[in-house]
């Protein structure tokens, strides 16, 4: 007779042989998966030191150690590190595939501008690699009210052309009024002026990357960079306190995702412009 219960009923390793295995899933950029212990869902948005960084649907992170504990779709899943990449597969800071062979060509002659230091460095670490393969070179102006006298200076051409990013541009600011001049004006053709709407480079990161809620408020009549960083509780005495708070905002931007829309657009469309064939 078939002994349906086998032949020793006490024999070890019964628990195991009735489980079901658990399979591993790489970790990869924005996989949604559950944590079991509390419901948390989220996206993974980074893997490092043993770790994964989920974010939820309202921009909250939270991070986990790799391993069991989460679901995919219901079913139990041990979360390992992501599968190395191809080579031809990598992406830069800006989300742009990087092409096998990344060295700079010879600059055009054609240029971004902005308007100062800190807007140099943003564009540079997102978009640095983008911007050397395709050989533009980034200037700063100090401020766009000496946009004019640059282009008296270095008149822009079909082949030289300026594509030029301001803060603060909105209607009816000094912004907005100096770009609608140049638009009207003898070099309007080849330059193009765009702009975000807040008052300083700065607020292009977003909160979420610094890990705060919002951008603090700065009362009119205050230097709003000396205000933020007394809002935050930071040195704010010196332009070497400045400068400071800003290489510790730039430390927390690692690619596009840790900027706001409305930067992204603007500096995509001015690498566009600067890089279009002649005509």
């Amino acid at each position: 007779m078939d002994d349906r219960y086998g032949s020793d009923v006490l024999a070890s390793g019964w628990r195991e042989r009735a489980a079901k295995p658990v399979p591993q899933v790489p970790a990869e950029l924005d996989l949604v998966v559950e944590v079991a212990d509390d419901g948390y869902c989220g996206a993974v948005t980074r893997v490092q030191g043993g770790n994964v960084e989920l974010e939820d649907r309202l921009g909250r992170r939270r991070l986990f150690p790799l391993g069991g504990g989460f679901l995919i779709d219901g079913s139990p899943v041990r979360l390992g590190p992501p599968a190395p990449k191809e080579q031809g597969a990598r992406r830069t800071a800006s989300g742009s595939f990087v092409v096998s062979d990344q060295r700079a060509r010879i600059a055009l002659p054609s240029r971004i501008l902005v308007e100062g230091k800190h807007d140099a460095e943003l564009v540079e670490k997102v978009w640095g690699a983008d911007l050397r393969v395709e050989g533009v070179v980034v200037e700063f102006l100090q401020g766009v009210d000496l946009l004019d006298e640059l282009l008296a200076a270095e008149p822009p051409t079909a082949s030289r052309r300026y594509g030029v990013l301001v803060d603060h541009l909105v209607p009816g600011s000094k912004e907005s009024r100096i770009a609608d001049a140049v638009a009207r004006g003898p070099h309007g053709r080849h330059v193009r002026i765009v702009g975000h709407p807040f008052v300083d480079v700065w607020q292009c990161v977003t909160p979420r990357a610094l890990g705060i809620a919002k951008w603090p408020e700065i009362p009119r009549g205050t230097d709003w960079k000396t205000g933020i960083c007394r809002a935050f509780g930071w040195p704010h005495e010196t332009q070497g306190d400045t400068g400071r708070a800003w290489q510790h905002i730039l430390s927390k931007v690692h690619t596009y995702r840790d900027l706001e829309p409305a930067l992204l657009g603007r500096v995509e469309e001015l690498i566009d412009f600067v890089t279009a064939p002649a005509h």
